[in-house]
């Protein structure tokens, strides 16, 4: 791997696979915790910058995904950094209501490998039917 070239642009310092996608870590600004793991496209990082919410690509949908359109549960973006080679993006976010799984819990990282199983190990905060209720 090379490191990040400083002197593109900055979308174009990026380094996008294949599909145009590039791997995207939310982390929590004030704790450390990590949050969430998506995708980001092109248009889902820039969209994210200039509007300080954070967009990612929805795979399974084909198409932009605005973190908390359905769910009500936003991230407010307070850093953007990539890592050496710009092959990660890291964001630091504030996460409203608390919860940036779709099963209710704070993390998406609730399992815990406990003698060879995968265990639940963090509480549902809220219930998804109430999350997802329409």
């Amino acid at each position: 791997m090379s490191d990040l070239d400083h002197n593109l642009p900055w979308l174009e310092a990026v380094r996008w696979d294949a599909d145009g996608l590039v791997p995207a870590i939310a982390q929590d600004a004030d704790t450390g915790k990590v949050m969430m793991f998506a995708w980001m496209n092109r248009d889902a990082l820039e969209e994210t910058v200039a509007t300080g919410n954070a967009v990612y690509w929805s795979r399974s949908r084909g198409r932009l995904w605005r973190k908390g359109e359905e769910s009500g549960h936003f991230q407010k973006v307070s850093a953007v950094r990539t890592d050496c080679d710009g092959d990660v993006i890291l964001l630091a976010i504030a996460q409203e209501g608390g919860i940036a799984c779709h099963t209710g819990r704070q993390s998406c990282f609730f399992n815990e490998l406990q003698n060879g199983r995968w265990v639940p190990v963090d509480p549902v905060i809220k219930d998804p039917k109430d999350i997802y209720a329409k």
